[in-house]
């Protein structure tokens, strides 16, 4: 099975954006906040034990994210240079970090691209 070029740039473009969110989230106390990343797929374990799952799905091209019961589909927009939601609810960046500062009840901004 070969790899096309769309599946390498997608696979680059999820490695990099994960690795950069894990950088950014073990700057937490592990006691607020504690990311782990395994093939691909972000979890993170807020203090109060609850979880919000990151994780890419290669076939559809896209990145999901999961809190609680609510679920969001990002694709990468590349004239935007970042990850929209297929339903039109923001970017990852702005998602996200929406719901990072809900949980530690403090500012926390990601710079996503």
């Amino acid at each position: 099975m070969t790899v096309s070029d769309q599946d390498r740039i997608f696979i680059h473009r999820t490695d990099a954006l994960v690795n950069a969110l894990v950088a950014r989230f073990d700057e937490c106390d592990p006691d607020e906040l504690e990311a782990e990343l395994s093939q691909g797929v972000l979890k993170l374990t807020f203090g109060d034990g609850a979880r919000c799952i990151l994780n890419r799905q290669s076939a559809a091209q896209q990145m999901w994210l999961a809190e609680g019961a609510t679920a969001w589909h990002f694709t990468f927009d590349a004239a935007a240079a970042q990850w929209l939601d297929t339903k039109g609810r923001g970017s990852l960046g702005k998602v996200l970090t929406t719901i990072v500062e809900r949980k530690l009840r403090r500012p926390f901004p990601l710079a996503l691209a």
